[in-house]
């Protein structure tokens, strides 16, 4: 006879479950995303194509599947839905909004819907903080001038990471075509207890020249740094925003990325690179390879980490939170969820 299953439960886990499961565990989370990286790399991941819905009135904004399946101990399979409306902004809410959705490995059920905005951001930015210490690393050491190109959300995540797991800056700039928004961020800053330097630099050359690990957390659509000179002192980038640099610019880099086939698509700026160059020698290897050893980023060029962002990291952080919520017994179940469960009736 085949295996007998129980009747299927589904649970709503909510931003402030999640904030509580995740709030100040930066290096577990980090871990957990290290985790992901290295059974995608040793093929124990199922992660296709992300699924672009664009709006021919709403040309800025986008929402985006990304479904997944990843092994290990506990096997999960999923769904992220993400929109990204910039205008929110300007209205008072936040850019992205997001759900996850998990589904059980051996009878594909929905196990829970959880709210994913947070989950996003924390992978996104553990994924830059793991990126950042080992290609760092491999490097000679930690930067200790950072700067910081577009100030939302995602860019305070980065630097909550970045501080969770020990980083430590002289020297912090800061750049946004907002300079309200600029100064709200070094302020931020400042009261989250870092003792260097916060400059508000004037424009984009000023803060890539004063800096040796730069973060890109913009929505630019379209290349909007131009120049290689401006990185003639070999920093790291942290391309998060994957849109910014122009094929100028990656070409004159090393450049590592999180999955070439997810990378190198959608305009990201390695992807018009590939097209203006005819091919994909440029790219150095990915992240996968700097863990496991099998690619050094060089010291006397630019690195450039662009990382697409794989769904198979927010599946290994929902996983966590699912099994960390239900475990402490404040799992809300959604009563009759799955309702005609009799085949004939």
């Amino acid at each position: 006879m085949p295996q007998q299953h129980a009747a299927p439960s589904f649970s709503v886990i909510s931003g402030a479950q999640v904030h509580r499961v995740l709030d100040a565990h930066h290096q577990g989370v980090v871990d957990l995303i290290e985790t992901a990286y290295r059974l995608h790399g040793g093929g124990e991941t199922v992660n296709p194509p992300s699924y672009f819905l664009r709006f021919p009135d709403r040309p800025s904004s986008r929402i985006i599947a990304l479904p997944a399946s990843i092994g290990g101990e506990l096997p999960t399979d999923g769904l992220k839905w993400i929109s990204s409306f910039p205008e929110n902004v300007e209205a008072g809410i936040p850019r992205a909004s997001a759900v996850l959705i998990l589904n059980d490995h051996d009878t594909g059920y929905p196990l829970a819907c959880l709210e994913s905005s947070i989950i996003s951001a924390a992978r996104t930015a553990a994924s830059a903080a793991l990126a950042a210490d080992r290609i760092s690393a491999a490097r000679g050491g930690r930067p200790a001038r950072i700067g910081f190109f577009g100030v939302g959300l995602i860019a305070r995540y980065i630097h909550t990471y970045l501080a969770g797991t020990g980083w430590q800056f002289d020297e912090i700039g800061v750049h946004d075509l907002s300079a309200a928004h600029a100064g709200g961020f070094a302020d931020y800053l400042r009261q989250s207890g870092e003792s260097g330097t916060v400059t508000v630099h004037g424009s984009a050359e000023e803060l890539i020249r004063s800096c040796d690990l730069v973060v890109f957390a913009t929505v630019a659509g379209t290349p909007h740094v131009t120049e290689p000179g401006w990185f003639a002192h070999n920093p790291l980038v942290l391309h998060v925003s994957l849109r910014d640099l122009s094929p100028e610019v990656v070409l004159g880099a090393a450049n590592i990325v999180d999955d070439v086939e997810h990378c190198l698509k959608a305009d990201t700026s390695v992807h018009l690179a590939e097209q203006r160059v005819g091919h994909r020698d440029f790219l150095d290897g990915t992240l996968h390879d700097v863990l496991t050893g099998q690619l050094r980023p060089p010291a006397d060029r630019p690195v450039i980490f662009s990382p697409f962002g794989l769904g198979v990291l927010d599946l290994a952080l929902g996983r966590h939170v699912y099994e960390s919520v239900k475990e402490s017994g404040e799992l809300q179940v959604v009563d009759d969820f799955f309702h005609e469960m009799r085949r004939y009736g």
